[in-house]
């Protein structure tokens, strides 16, 4: 029986331009046998929410580096909620001060990877972490 490569979807949300450590993430994890979308800079949590259940992914990256967590991974959670896709797990990355992972964490994050991550310590966490939808 084949296996279903793990279908991981990788986004900017908000104004935040800064997409290199997104593109580097992306190509990290294709290298390592997933499937990747990447839907690019300044998309909203209904966008990606949106992207994420037209791609049937397994998993949603966000990367964050404009400071605006706290506002738009709620947001996108409530997204995924209306959206009937609150199962789908969600990792962020970026410059996050200590207090905010704990938040994060609290709010449904399934992880939270800062600067200094290092990409085996990533695919680690998927591999072990994330199952596929099964679809």
């Amino acid at each position: 029986m084949e296996t279903k490569l793990l279908r991981v979807l990788v986004g900017k949300l908000g104004l935040d331009g800064h997409d290199r450590g997104a593109k580097i993430i992306a190509r990290m994890l294709r290298d390592n046998g997933m499937e990747v979308i990447y839907t690019g800079i300044r998309q909203t949590p209904s966008m990606v929410t949106r992207a994420a259940l037209e791609e049937d992914v397994d998993l949603i990256g966000i990367s964050i580096l404009s400071g605006a967590h706290m506002d738009l991974i709620p947001a996108l959670f409530e997204e995924l909620d209306k959206q009937g896709a609150s199962d789908i797990p969600v990792v962020v990355g970026g410059i996050i001060p200590d207090q905010d992972k704990i938040n994060l964490l609290e709010m449904g994050v399934a992880e939270v990877f800062g600067p200094g991550t290092s990409s085996a310590e990533i695919v680690k966490f998927v591999r072990n972490n994330i199952t596929n939808s099964g679809n």
